[in-house]
């Protein structure tokens, strides 16, 4: 098939305006064209003015060959290129007798899942343990949080059980990581093989939608069972067990033992961990696993009314059905050195309550597939650098370091919000005059379970708020949107990616634990449901290799 790139066509354009454009651009007939597909779709918005859709399409047509002779010096025309993904390995020949040799995952997390999913696939009949629960439970217990009705599960949230904290988010699958592999789109077309819309399959910035996302996690779940794996959930890793190894490294997976008092044996252990899982990471401290400190991020919530975004970047075309709810994306380097940057827009979506421990307040954002409630949110946040940790640091180069500035964040946001878990708020123009907001404006909070004003200038310490001022006012300077005083802040942001890194080598296994794989977002390795998906497939096949060459011999 013959692929033609940036196609730009008006949003109001018809089906047979595309077919028109590449008879056009080929200068074929009607007749000469087999069939056409679209594998590509995006939005230029630069030109308020004149918005257009960008597709790529793919072309099945006679005389392919002339054509692509004819065209050879256009940039925009090449020969596409079918990247069809394939097994490392097979599992149906090799001897199932050891336990030993049965892959464990541990989270069921998009990681968790994609590297159970590959290997099932492969027919090595996997393992998976969750220390929470299934999704329509886990969703359950959340929603009763959210509402007041029950108190915190430590280990059924926002953060912890099927579907990992993606669950509750936007469902984007898009990411700044570069691979040009087949990766990528194997973790699309599994998606849509479990249950998400196929136009994730061809928009430039897909997402799914938290309650789409529920369907597509339970989806996962029966593919792997189908395929001879096992999930549990309910199942926490108490403490991994080890031994002394005999090959270079100084420890090699023996089993773990649960949180029930059982305990698995295995030699081959994924470790796909979300970010938030603080007990895991200090055990694997404790009994001396290779642990780093990883730098992240921290911040507050925004809110906007989503028709004034969608007005600022649509222009006239604002409420255009082929458009949406508007995104942004926003970036200021603040005078003191820090950069602070939005993060995990969600567009038409409320801001949550992501705590998932005793006295900690933590937010989120989430929208469903059709992004179409009033607020747009977005984490508004700053970097982190290595002398803000030094406070928390137990010795030089503490690797939870992090993770206990993370946790004085979030009792602090606690204590600022009524120790209740609601969380604190404030208006924009008050953040910015420092003084506590006495009520709200056109801009109301969406945050469950509630709120209470706080002057959150109290909530960061200096240098961080005195970066996120600067930049509101830099924003302000070219988003009309960001002018609203009314805007509503909503502390804290914390867990933008993990505080800590479980160090990994070039094969992807711990660099002192044969049998070890670190995976994903908790691991460090990872950020959002793409990247974590792609880890847990890499994951997976450097496992699937080791396992086929062990059982052989």
């Amino acid at each position: 098939m013959i692929k033609i790139t940036q196609i730009k066509l008006s949003p109001n354009h018809s089906e047979d305006d595309l077919m028109m454009y590449i008879l056009r651009f080929l200068r074929v007939k009607k007749i000469d064209i087999i069939n056409y597909k679209i594998t590509k779709r995006s939005v230029d918005a630069r030109n308020r003015s004149a918005i257009k859709l960008v597709y790529t399409v793919e072309v099945n047509v006679k005389s392919e060959d002339y054509l692509l002779n004819k065209l050879k010096n256009n940039p925009r025309v090449s020969k596409s290129i079918d990247r069809k993904y394939n097994f490392v390995a097979k599992a149906q020949n090799l001897s199932s007798s050891s336990e030993n040799y049965r892959p464990v995952i541990i989270g069921a997390g998009p990681c968790g899942y994609f590297a159970a999913l590959l290997l099932a696939q492969m027919g090595f009949k996997p393992l998976l343990l969750e220390r929470g629960k299934s999704v329509r439970e886990r969703s359950i217990n959340t929603y009763a949080f959210w509402s007041g009705k029950t108190t915190l599960n430590l280990d059924s949230n926002v953060q912890f059980g099927e579907g990992g904290a993606g669950t509750f988010s936007d469902g984007k699958l898009y990411s700044q990581i570069s691979d040009p592999s087949d990766y990528r789109k194997k973790v699309l077309e599994e998606l849509v093989e479990s249950g998400a819309n196929p136009e994730i399959l061809i928009d430039n910035k897909p997402h799914i939608g938290t309650f789409k996302l529920a369907r597509v996690v339970r989806g996962f779940r029966l593919r792997i069972e189908q395929l001879g794996g096992e999930i549990r959930f309910n199942s926490k890793m108490e403490e991994l067990v080890l031994e002394t190894s005999t090959n270079g490294k100084k420890y090699k997976v023996k089993g773990l033992k649960l949180s029930d008092g059982s305990f698995i044996r295995t030699n081959y252990l994924i470790i796909a961990l979300g970010h938030s899982a603080r007990e895991s990471f200090k055990m694997l401290d404790k009994i001396g696993v290779y642990l780093q400190q990883k730098l992240f991020s921290v911040g507050f919530r925004i809110e906007h009314e989503q028709l004034k975004v969608d007005e600022d970047r649509w222009g006239e075309m604002c409420g255009h059905p082929q458009l949406g709810a508007a995104e942004y994306k926003l970036v200021h380097h603040s005078l003191n050195g820090r950069n602070v940057y939005s993060f995990c827009m969600c567009p038409g979506g409320q801001v949550v309550g992501a705590s998932s421990n005793n006295e900690c307040v933590v937010t989120n954002g989430m929208s469903q597939h059709t992004r179409n409630m009033k607020n747009a949110n977005s984490a508004i946040v700053v970097n982190l650098e290595k002398e803000d940790l030094l406070p928390f640091e137990r010795f030089k180069n503490d690797p939870l370091a992090g993770l206990f500035f993370q946790e004085y964040l979030e009792k602090k946001a606690f204590e600022l919000g009524g120790s209740n878990y609601y969380a604190p708020v404030q208006r924009l123009e008050d953040f910015m005059s420092s003084k506590t907001s006495i009520k709200f404006g056109l801009v109301k909070p969406s945050y469950l379970p509630g709120v209470k004003f706080a002057d959150l200038n109290f909530a960061l310490p200096r240098p961080f708020i005195e970066a996120i001022r600067e930049a509101f006012v830099a924003f302000s300077k070219k988003n009309t949107f960001f002018k609203n005083p009314d805007a509503i802040l909503t502390g804290l942001e914390t867990r933008t990616s993990s505080p800590v890194r479980i160090s990994r080598d070039k094969d992807l296994e711990s660099l002192n634990v044969q049998g070890l794989f670190p995976a994903g977002e908790g691991a460090g390795y990872a950020g959002g449901i793409m990247s974590a998906g792609i880890d847990g497939i890499k994951v997976a096949e450097i496992v699937a290799k080791k396992l086929s060459i062990k059982k052989i011999n």
